[in-house]
């Protein structure tokens, strides 16, 4: 029986797991990032990985950092056939790649050579692209440049957000590795490189990037929102603080008005905001101090006038 070392952290992860357990592989050790800080106390809590692979009975093993000689050592002791990685968030070196006999499969939620990197999901949505995907790829010491087993594709919603669209993303990923893992360790999948002269990074999100700039098109910055739900948020300064949009989409121009300024608001008709090209309806929000929802059940209790413009307040972003 094929003995596997899998590495993965987050949900996006857990599927993978999943279907190396169930197409009945001798998963050896499970690693996962040290458990983390979270929630309002935060009490440290275990990773969605090492939830899962307890409850399903593999050994778990966490090091803030798996190339230590503590790692190395542990890992070559588990003598593994081949290694499986999904979102495990560490950088693997060539002495840690060297231990598996066939090698190390990823788990990468991008169709490579496009979106290599940091935060492929995030990115196809920011940058409007209609389709997105997964790669079974090997891994080398490059950052996602290994040679590709098999990629699979999916149509992106028009409202899909990053989040979603990460779920979907996970459940075909687990798919992909149950079906072509056991082909490619039979030797009827044959590597193929990548072409360099198509590849593309993008770099890490950070919240910065929520800021709204209202004077953009209105299809760019529904791009944006989606791109950043649920993380790091798309946000907007708005009298009384700062406005969180989580969803919205592109409608044509209810009025003439500067780029910010809010030209619909009301209980039935919802909230529209004009763009540098277009207009924007709102449909999901935070507004300060107050609960994630619509528009419309939040403008049922408090107003937002005709007229106001959005990102023009000192206010802090949050």
């Amino acid at each position: 029986m094929t003995r596997v070392v899998f590495m993965g952290t987050p949900d996006f992860a857990v599927p993978s797991l999943n279907a190396l357990y169930e197409k009945g592989f001798d998963i050896v050790g499970v690693f996962t990032q040290p458990d983390r800080p979270a929630g309002r106390g935060k009490k440290l809590t275990a990773c969605p990985v090492k939830q899962r692979a307890l409850e399903l009975g593999l050994p778990v093993y966490q090091f803030e950092k798996v190339k230590t000689p503590e790692g190395v050592a542990q890992l070559k002791a588990l003598a593994p056939d081949v290694m499986v990685t999904a979102a495990f968030g560490q950088i693997l070196t060539r002495e840690l790649l060297d231990i598996p006999k066939r090698g190390t499969v990823n788990v990468h939620a991008s169709l490579l050579p496009a979106y290599r990197g940091s935060a492929p999901i995030n990115w196809c949505i920011l940058n409007g692209e209609k389709e997105a995907g997964v790669t079974l790829m090997l891994t080398d010491v490059g950052i996602d440049t290994g040679d590709m087993l098999i990629s699979r594709a999916t149509p992106i919603g028009a409202l899909e957000t990053a989040g979603e669209l990460t779920a979907r993303l996970a459940q075909i990923g687990g798919e992909l590795l149950g079906e072509a893992l056991p082909q490619y360790l039979d030797g009827k999948i044959t590597p193929v490189k990548q072409d360099e002269s198509k590849a593309s990074y993008q770099p890490m999100l950070n919240k910065a990037m929520g800021q709204i700039d209202w004077t953009r098109s209105a299809e760019t910055i529904a791009h944006q929102i989606r791109g950043l739900n649920p993380w790091p948020c798309a946000y907007t300064e708005m009298p009384g603080g700062v406005l969180k949009i989580y969803l919205a989409k592109p409608v044509p121009d209810a009025a003439d008005a500067e780029p910010g300024v809010v030209t619909v608001s009301g209980p039935k008709t919802g909230l529209i905001v004009k763009c540098g090209e277009g207009s924007l309806e709102i449909l999901e929000m935070q507004a300060p101090g107050g609960k994630r929802m619509a528009p419309k059940a939040y403008l049922a209790g408090k107003k937002i006038d005709v007229g106001t413009r959005f990102g023009m307040t000192a206010e802090k972003p949050v």
